[in-house]
């Protein structure tokens, strides 16, 4: 099996069945890292395929100076990035509020993606990539283009607040 910088590398000389089997590896991985962050379905899945798009554009500027696997998230965060900018404008033109209240079902599943929601916007990315992209350290590193000590400590901090704000949590649905 081929490596996924040895498809990139036959892809900029020209193979689409090189890109069509990059494409089949990350295909779900970049629509479940935008599916994990956004609300809507369909615009995550819109998102990963101009991840893709961005990468045909810009094969011939292709360097393996790092993974494939650290080059596609990095592309997906910048799209993003650049999409809750476009949000927070859109937000900001219609006066529309960004808070979302605390969810009332008592699920686990739906406390966790509430305090994640919450956190500090650094920690909750290094969470993301840690444990739902599975990316190591190192690629997190790569990708937030932060010191590895940096990632260490944010992941520490991020864990430390999803614990106290399910504690939270827990304690509102207990006072009911």
């Amino acid at each position: 099996m081929q490596s996924d910088e040895q498809l990139m590398l036959e892809f900029k000389g020209g193979s689409n069945e090189a890109f069509e089997e990059l494409f089949s590896r990350y295909r779900n991985p970049i629509y479940g890292f935008f599916r994990r962050r956004l609300n809507h379905g369909a615009r995550a899945e819109e998102l990963a395929q101009e991840t893709f798009v961005i990468i045909i554009r810009g094969v011939e500027r292709y360097e393996t100076t790092a993974t494939f696997r650290t080059y596609i998230f990095s592309i997906a965060l910048k799209q993003l990035w650049s999409e809750r900018r476009k949000g927070l404008r859109e937000a900001r033109t219609t006066e529309m509020s960004l808070e979302t209240g605390p969810s009332t079902d008592p699920t686990t599943g739906l406390w966790i993606r509430d305090a994640i929601s919450r956190m500090d916007p650094d920690h909750r990315e290094v969470l993301m990539l840690r444990e739902y992209e599975q990316l190591s350290y190192e690629e997190i590193a790569e990708v937030l283009a932060i010191p590895l000590n940096t990632v260490r400590s944010r992941l520490l901090r991020a864990r430390n607040e999803v614990r106290i704000l399910l504690d939270e949590q827990s304690m509102k649905g207990v006072s009911r």
